[in-house]
């Protein structure tokens, strides 16, 4: 009867490993699935926002805007920014929400608008469109594209802070430009620091 048992626990316990590697599996391909179907739809958007600067950036050839518009909607294009020593290239978007951050980087609420003078706060993920942060250098050139023209900043500063560091996006009225993003870049799960870029308006 003790062999028995013994051999139904064995046979048990190998059908428990197969259903679970089977299980592990399945998790796996879906994780993947849903990493590509959201890369897909944010390349897809990215297009689609860069389009609609560029119809921005050529009526404002032609009647230049009176003023910045200041009721901007949660997820709406306000520019794009090009770090071309690190071939980077993203559509900036109102807002810092999940969502917002799936499709672009985000300008963050409380500071200058992109165009304007004052500092302008821009967020981002570090696994996805801020990925490329990690190669950035001091003294590297950062062009914003907006309805209004190209501004060039040159990147002076870059430090690692805590994510409750109240100045990692100082307020002031000298121009310049904060990018933020979490870090270590390859941590998994929540980040426990902040990866901040500074560059001063040219």
């Amino acid at each position: 009867m003790s062999i028995n048992n013994n051999s139904a626990l064995a046979l048990h316990g190998q059908r428990l490993i197969c259903w679970t590697q089977r299980f592990l599996v399945a998790t796996g391909v879906l994780a993947i699935a849903y990493v590509a179907i959201v890369l897909n739809n944010a390349g897809r958007f990215q297009n689609a926002a860069n389009q609609t600067l560029e119809g921005r950036i050529q009526a404002a050839e032609l009647q230049p805007p009176s003023k910045i518009n200041n009721s901007i909607k949660e997820g709406e294009v306000l520019g794009r920014i090009e770090i071309p020593r690190i071939g980077m290239s993203v559509i900036i978007l109102q807002g810092t929400t999940s969502r917002t951050l799936r499709l672009g980087v985000g300008h963050i609420n409380g500071t200058s608008l992109p165009g304007e003078s004052g500092n302008i706060g821009i967020a981002g993920h570090r696994d996805t469109f801020f990925r490329s942060l990690k190669d950035i250098h001091r003294d590297d050139i950062i062009l914003l594209h907006t309805a209004t023209g190209i501004a060039k900043y040159e990147v002076d500063w870059i430090q690692i802070t805590a994510p409750n560091d109240g100045d990692i996006v100082s307020l002031t009225t000298e121009s310049g430009l904060t990018l933020v993003t979490c870090y270590p870049f390859y941590y998994i799960g929540a980040a426990p620091e902040r990866f901040v870029v500074h560059a001063r308006r040219q």
